[in-house]
This record gives C-alpha cells, structure tokens and sequence, in this order.
C-alpha cells in the first residue's frame, strides 16, 4: 500500500476513534446533567463537587434563619393528606387550618427543596392573615413518590388533582389560591392555563418562575455550568422525554398566561442568579388577565420576602383584597 494511502486511512481512523470519544463525553455530560435536572437522586459527581446550579449561595446567616423558620413552620399542627395524581403517582401533601379561615393556599415548592424551607419565612403572614394552607411535596421529592421531577410540565396536572381534593373536602365554597416559588411558580402558572379550575380559584402567586422547562434549562446550563446548551440540547430533550413521557418545550407559562383568566400575582428578584428575572417580565407580557408584576431590587433567587418583606406583604394583601369576594375573572384596575 502506497505511503499517501496509508496516511490517509490512518488519519481518517484516528478522527473515527477521536469522534467517538466525543461523542461517549458528550453522551455522558448529557445524562449527568438530565439527572442532575430531574432524577430523584443527584448524581453522585454534583455532589462530590458542591456543584451549585443556582450560581450564588446564601451566607451562613441566612441559611440559620431560614433553618429556624422551617422549625417553626415543621411543629405546627398538621392533617397528612395523600392522593393519587394523573399518572397514578402518590403524592403527599401537609394542611395547615387556620383558626379564622378567609381563604386557602395551594403551595408547590421549588426544585431539589421543600415545602417547609421554601416557605417557612412567609408562613406566619400568612396565618396571621386568615390563611390555611395546604403545602404539597412535589412528586419525585420528599414523601411524595416518582423516580423524577418535570420542571412544571408534570406537576401542573397535580396542582389541579391537589385542587379538586381541596374541593371535595370542605374547601370549594373558599377563595383559594394557587402559590408557588420557582418550580413551583412554574407549576402553578402552567396549571394556570387549565380549563379545568374552579370558579372558587382566585388568582396565582408566583414567586421567581421560569418560562419553560427549556429556557431554565439553556440558562443554567450556559451561565451556570458553563457549558454549550446547543451541543447537548438534542441528548439531553432525549433522555428527558424517555423519563418523563414530555418534550422539553411541549408546554410554557408563557402559553398559559396567553389563555388563562385568573388573575396573576408575579414576584421576583431583581438579582436571581438561577432564574432571571427577565422571564417572569415575559409571563408578564404575555398574560392577558388581570396582572401585576413586583421586583424586589437586590433580591436573589426566592429571597423576595427577605428583602423588601414590607413591598411583597402589600402586593399579597392587595390582592386578596382584590380578589376574595370575586370568581376570580373580573377585570380590576388596580393591579394593572
């Protein structure tokens, strides 16, 4: 075999073998970062990194306070509920009565947290205020079961099982309200497109939400991991539709606030370091219902109520105000 040909095949085999090791890299970054998104389970490499996928860490002193306050918000006295969701999933929920019921919460937690961290420094306004509150585990975390989590595009389906449970158990003659923070505020603004909610739903309050499961997914990826979302965009869509049975961008908040006609209650930090705050600008463009829209300046992701808690007290008092005497579809100046 002459030299030139030689070469040539050995050039073209080397890029063969080179291709293919980028290829298994680049297959297993798609899977560590799927399941870093979605599995139960981080994966093992994040943790022996401390890998923060938010970009920022709270100081000590606000980890203690928000520890403090979850074990505040932990002894209170609370009725276990457990039901079955769409996919036949077990879901387990915790509800809190008020003493002098006015009205109750939906509350969905944010990703890879919980009920009682994410809302442990708001659950006393919100007692004092004449709420009970039905705080959700999130299915794939905590009690609740599901081997995965679905960034708002499973969840959605369970914020309404979760809704029409409240119904049939004392609850559908009370003005409630769908809250939520960060994953959460995603679920409860894509539940918020849904034909399927009561006249006794009220509005949504959403604290920090993402657009859709793949905006928060490019961001993260891009300005976190630092990484190129469009060499793992199709891998990762792959394996996230293999898991969860949807695609990446079969739904957003965006196409619920175009549809929905509860009034919409938007909250978030100017300084969200996970989820920017462009995008609750963007469900607030896009929402056609009654709406407002609160940025608290030099707040970092779901630090809202920390900052400025006498800004965000108000927005939630208004809007009870506005909305527990209606169906929750009238128009009302003042929050636009």
């Amino acid at each position: 075999m002459k030299k030139p040909i030689k070469n040539l095949l050995f050039g073209l085999g080397a890029a063969t073998v080179a291709l293919g090791t980028v290829k298994l890299v680049s297959e297993g970054i798609n899977r560590v970062l799927a399941k870093a998104a979605i599995d139960r389970e981080r994966p093992y490499i994040m943790k022996k990194l401390h890998f923060v996928p938010s970009g920022s860490r709270p100081t000590e002193e606000t980890v203690d306070r928000f520890r403090e306050a979850q074990s505040r918000l932990e002894s209170q006295t609370f009725e276990t509920v457990k039901i079955e969701s769409y996919d036949g999933t077990e879901l387990v929920g915790h509800l809190y009565r008020a003493e002098h019921q006015q009205r109750v919460l939906l509350a969905m937690h944010g990703w890879r947290s919980s009920w009682s961290m994410d809302f442990s420094m708001i659950s006393p306004f919100w007692e004092k205020n004449g709420c009970s509150v039905l705080y959700v585990e999130q299915r794939g975390q905590g009690l609740s079961a599901g081997e995965y989590m679905g960034f708002g595009l499973t969840e959605r389906f369970d914020c309404i099982e979760w809704m029409k449970w409240l119904n049939a158990n004392g609850f559908a003659e009370v003005p409630m309200y769908l809250v939520g923070l960060s994953m959460g505020a995603a679920t409860v603004l894509m539940a918020a497109g849904s034909e399927e909610l009561t006249d006794n739903v009220r509005g949504v309050i959403a604290d920090c939400g993402f657009t859709s499961t793949k905006d928060i997914w490019e961001h993260v990826i891009e300005k976190n991991c630092k990484l190129p979302y469009r060499l793992h965009e199709n891998g990762i869509k792959r394996l996230y539709k293999d898991r969860i049975h949807f695609d990446s961008d079969d739904y957003s908040t965006i196409e619920a606030m175009k549809v929905t006609k509860k009034p919409i209650l938007l909250i978030h930090g100017s300084d969200d370091h996970f989820v920017p705050v462009q995008m609750s600008k963007d469900n607030y463009e896009a929402c056609q219902a009654p709406k407002k829209l609160l940025i608290v300046e030099g707040a970092d992701h779901g630090m809202s109520y920390l900052v400025d808690r006498e800004a965000y007290e108000k927005a939630v008092l208004d809007f009870f105000a506005a909305y527990d005497g209606t169906n929750g579809q009238e128009e009302n100046a003042c929050l636009n």
